[in-house]
């Protein structure tokens, strides 16, 4: 999907009154000294700044620096993100709570792959089946790394998969993608070989496997790389025990509390790194409109911010957090706001296509998916300049289980592993062939891994779009401002009046 471009300030401001709430009707002029409407969202958006963000991505890469580099699930760097955001939103004046919930965790027991005298280690990921004791064997297959290496069915052509272990570079596609058609192939397990340095740890299918898939470090996958034809022994195998993690929750005090604004981001980062992009980005640009914004604003609904536990070990908080509702609790919730990677260093500007208008992947998000959608469109082509694309419901981050549960929702994504194309360079800029995130869920992902043009821009969309909503979910899911609604009333009123008065001078004649 794509905007218009090139739009000057004149005219942005000419037209901010029609345009200003494109998700939104426009508000009675009346209501302007209240912050209704536009107003309010201006004027979030003009404070919600680079540099008020940029501040708490520094703060999360010093606790990670402080807390052996990572942010993690589980770890003293998550626990500390948690205290720092928590603290800050107590001092904004919201309510506050970090509710727990537990998540299993994968105890590793064997993680090898054997060729001759030599053993690599190679990490089963998150959902991988298990071996037996003592592993499969089979001949090695080296998938032939192209720029989409084991992405497609014709990766596997030409050779014979049936019985044996499928090596597959990482890159372009997700795990899942890659292992499921290796298996399809006939191979009984695969290994995943990092792109970059560092080992493979705390990656997941993102759903249970088909076959046992671990990871080995980039360099161990050009060794094997070159033992193609030779047996291996696979051996993974692991146990899981629960541990406890948190999130964190922020909500207004003003507003209705039966028709809830939601906007999340997860706070934990890989184990590999501080991620500042994935997803300091995300969580520092929310956490910055939830300070500017306040605790008590004049707004319609109120707004709930929250910031997930455990999002790389499968999307765990956020989903507990959903099912921890009941029905009535998930209704009280008018729509779900997503911001995962939003400053990627190659950014690509993409907005969830809400109403599958791309027919990529998975369908349209339940009803309301679609507003939201060209909520964000309107505001980044409009305001910004910038022309937009859809990116799929894939399910990889923390909209899924309120989608799941008919919740409305949308966010923005500036790409993690995928490859920026020529077209793509051309309208954003940045390099073509190049991963939108070159450090994507890597020890690089610090705070020179973030494009903050971009990360300002999104961070001032989801600010705009956030306080739209806060006013008026109308065109999501019916429900008008305070002040249109008494401006109905008010209308009805005179119009009563006058077909009154009308009748009483028939009656006279």
């Amino acid at each position: 999907m794509s905007g218009r471009t090139g739009i000057r300030r004149a005219a942005i401001l000419a037209a901010s009154a029609s345009l200003a709430l494109v998700a939104v009707p426009a508000v009675n002029v009346a209501s302007a000294s209240t912050l209704d409407g536009p107003k309010l969202a201006r004027n979030l958006t003009k404070n919600v700044t680079a540099d008020g963000v940029n501040r708490h991505l520094i703060a999360f890469q010093r606790i990670a620096d402080r807390n052996d580099g990572n942010r993690a699930a589980g770890t003293p760097g998550y626990d500390a993100s948690v205290e720092y955001v928590a603290g800050k939103l107590r001092g904004a004046g919201f309510d506050v709570t970090t509710p727990e919930f537990t998540y299993p965790v994968q105890i590793t027991d064997a993680a090898t792959a054997k060729v001759g005298t030599t053993t690599y280690e190679t990490i089963p990921l998150e959902f991988s089946p298990q071996t037996p004791v003592g592993g499969v064997t089979g001949p090695l297959r080296v998938v032939p790394e192209d720029t989409t290496p084991g992405c497609e069915a014709s990766d596997f052509a030409g050779q014979d998969f049936t019985g044996g272990i499928a090596l597959i570079r990482r890159g372009s596609c997700t795990f899942d993608v890659k292992h499921r058609n290796a298996a399809a192939a006939g191979a009984i397990a695969v290994i995943i070989s990092n792109n970059r340095e560092g080992t493979l740890a705390g990656v997941t299918l993102g759903a249970p496997g088909v076959v046992p898939t671990g990871g080995v470090t980039q360099a161990d996958g050009n060794a094997l790389a070159q033992l193609g034809g030779q047996p291996v022994t696979v051996d993974l195998r692991y146990h899981e025990e629960d541990r406890v993690s948190r999130n964190v929750i922020a909500q207004t005090k003003t507003g209705r509390k039966d028709n809830v604004v939601m906007a999340g981001a997860h706070l934990d980062s890989v184990e590999n790194g501080a991620g500042i992009n994935d997803n300091g980005t995300g969580s520092a640009g929310l956490l910055e409109t939830a300070l500017k914004l306040g605790g008590s604003p004049k707004v319609n609904n109120a707004v709930r911010f929250g910031w997930w536990g455990a999002e790389e070990l499968g999307l765990v908080g956020s989903t507990k957090y959903v099912q921890s509702l009941t029905f009535e609790q998930q209704l009280d919730i008018a729509l779900y706001l997503n911001f995962d990677m939003i400053g990627s260093p190659n950014a690509a500007y993409f907005v969830y296509d809400g109403d599958d208008s791309d027919a990529v992947g998975a369908g349209a998000g339940p009803y309301g998916s679609g507003q939201i959608e060209q909520a964000f469109v309107e505001y980044l082509t409009v305001e910004k300049g910038v022309q937009t694309e859809g990116t799929d419901f894939t399910g990889r981050s923390d909209y899924g289980e309120f989608i799941l549960q008919g919740i409305p929702a949308g966010g923005l994504f500036t790409g993690a592993e995928g490859i920026k194309t020529e077209a793509q360079a051309a309208k954003w800029g940045g390099t073509a062939g190049v991963a939108y995130d070159p450090n994507y869920h890597g020890s690089g992902d610090n705070l020179g891994n973030v494009d903050r043009v971009a990360l300002d821009r999104n961070a001032d969309a989801l600010a705009w779009v956030t306080a739209s909503y806060a006013i008026s979910t109308e065109s999501v899911n019916g429900v008008p401002a305070r002040t249109e609604r008494a401006s109905a009333r008010a209308a009805s009123m005179r119009s009563m009046h006058v077909e009154s008065h009308h009748h009483s001078h028939a009656d006279v004649a």
